[in-house]
């Protein structure tokens, strides 16, 4: 049985595995060939483990295989599998990425940025729009959302009726623990860079912010999830 941990980039993927690791003793592989993150944070921080097997082999069993993407849901998944579908608001999203591409060189970062925004494939992650609304359309009771917010407010209280749902025999474990954000850091405080909502407020250039508005598909997947589009004379204040 497969439970996808599906998200965009940047969106605390890598947290949610780190805490359903420490939460619930949940190791997760990767749809891809080689889980980049895990080679950078440590194999035992995020709890990877290689998939073993094909995706349909991992289907087919009893056992539960928790698998990280960032791809818009498409032919790998089946309609009947299981998934948490981690949201995050697409310009936080978007700017965090921008950042990451541009570590080695920050003037990179707007051009990397823009880039983002634009992005169009049918195939593979696409944009911030079209991957949310790939997940969440259409509705299933199976297919369930958690929001970034909620995510790093009160993990385990985000957490436990997710689970819940996706995988009801998973147990806590005793004495679990998830580490901080400055624990986090002290791995790697490029990766773990500032783990807050509205990082886009003081990041996101005007113009930038005008382009990802400009995108029906980030117009759609912003109002399915509630946040709300800047009125006209507080919109463009960067």
């Amino acid at each position: 049985m497969i439970v996808w941990v599906a998200s965009f980039p940047r969106s605390g993927n890598t947290f949610l595995r780190i805490v359903l690791h420490r939460l619930y003793g949940v190791r997760t592989s990767t749809v891809y060939d080689v889980d980049g993150v895990a080679e950078r944070l440590g194999k035992d921080l995020i709890g990877f483990t290689d998939r073993p097997g094909s995706l349909s082999e991992m289907r087919a069993t009893d056992e539960l295989h928790f698998v990280k993407t960032h791809r818009q849901r498409d032919a790998d998944v089946d309609e009947d599998d299981r998934a948490i579908c981690l949201v995050r608001d697409g310009r936080d999203a978007l700017v965090s990425w921008a950042r990451q591409a541009s570590e080695e060189d920050p003037n990179i970062y707007r051009a990397e940025l823009r880039s983002k925004i634009l992005r169009v494939s049918a195939v593979g992650t696409g944009s911030w729009g079209t991957n949310v609304l790939s997940w969440l359309r259409p509705s299933a009771p199976h297919r369930v959302v958690l929001r970034y917010e909620d995510l790093i407010r009160d993990p385990h209280a985000a957490v436990a009726p997710i689970i819940a749902t996706v995988a009801p025999a998973l147990g806590l474990r005793s004495g679990a623990a998830i580490p901080s954000l400055d624990e986090l850091r002290g791995h790697d405080d490029l990766f773990f860079r500032r783990g807050r909502t509205g990082s886009h407020q003081d990041e996101l250039p005007i113009e930038l912010h005008q382009l990802f508005w400009s995108r029906v598909d980030n117009q759609t997947a912003m109002d399915l999830l509630g946040y709300p589009k800047p009125d006209d004379d507080e919109a463009w204040k960067l």
